[in-house]
């Protein structure tokens, strides 16, 4: 049964504690699709700090769910303990990426060894594991890490882009030439991951910062989606539906299921209604004196 969640604002504050829950308007959907007996998708957010997580889990025995729900919860948990706006508020824009990044990486690889002790420990757990893509927006930034073939698009105008790049045998294919884009769209090969969270003692994502802009809509998903629903109806779905993120998500895991739903999907949708930069200068220093 499909999950659906609509993420209000919270009024008061200052800075960006303020502007960051108001600023992103967001709506997340998660559903089984029309194959599969159950969920193996998690998502989690946490709006009064710009922190929104996807996993797709996979393993036996319905491991996959358990090793996706670790690693959102974790992740999340684990984030808005160490990222508080009244602190992070008072470093330079630089620090404050350069805070985002460790932090991030920190709570993966603390998600990582959990998971990964669990499936050793558990034999109904053995081999689980699980894709991830982690957005932490911030003084109009977004950092992003990811891992495996779950998916960051971003639309900005009417151009739609691939955020992340996946670790996947296809994607590997496809760098190296060996396929073309045409023939990867037919390839048994898709469901093929190079990197998951979980599998191994150790896993590093890959993490990069990314400005954003007004208007900007960031779309989150499980495979689910992208091997369902072509990045040309993803793109026309978004720029037709881009004020109402609850109808668009609904929209997509709708299109994913029409096309066979062959898969657990999900999709996270954050727009920027309007920038959410945090104050500077002598008057927010000042400001800040008195939370």
């Amino acid at each position: 049964m499909a999950r659906p969640s609509r993420i209000a604002s919270r009024p008061g504050g200052w800075g960006a504690a303020v502007n960051i829950a108001q600023a992103l308007q967001t709506a997340s959907l998660t559903d089984p699709g029309r194959v599969r007996d159950h969920n193996e998708d998690c998502i989690e957010s946490r709006p009064e700090i710009g922190l929104y997580v996807l996993a797709d889990g996979m393993g036996g025995y319905n491991a996959g769910e358990v090793a996706s729900g670790m690693a959102t919860s974790l992740i999340a948990d684990g984030v808005a303990e160490g990222w508080v706006i009244r602190d992070v508020d008072k470093l330079p824009r630089e620090e404050a990426m350069a805070l985002a990044d460790r932090l991030i990486r920190e709570q993966v690889a603390r998600a990582n060894t959990a998971i990964f002790t669990t499936s050793q420990n558990n034999p109904e757990c053995a081999g689980m594991g699980t894709t991830l893509v982690v957005c932490l927006f911030y003084d109009n930034f977004v950092s992003v890490a990811h891992i495996g073939d779950s998916r960051l698009y971003r639309l900005r105008g009417e151009a739609l882009d691939q955020v992340t790049r996946d670790h996947s045998l296809l994607q590997e294919q496809l760098d190296s030439g060996l396929i073309t884009p045409e023939e990867a769209k037919l390839s048994q090969n898709k469901n093929l991951v190079t990197k998951a969270l979980g599998i191994d003692p150790t896993v590093e994502p890959e993490l990069h910062v990314h400005e954003t802009a007004e208007g900007d809509l960031y779309l989150l998903c499980s495979d689910g989606l992208n091997d369902m629903v072509e990045d040309e109806e993803i793109r026309l779905t978004l720029i037709t539906l881009r004020s109402n993120p609850s109808l668009t998500v609904q929209q997509l895991v709708q299109a994913a299921n029409d096309n066979g739903g062959r898969d657990n999907v999900s999709a996270m949708l954050v727009r920027v209604a309007e920038p959410f930069g945090v104050p500077r200068g002598w008057f927010a220093r000042f400001k800040a004196l008195f939370r």
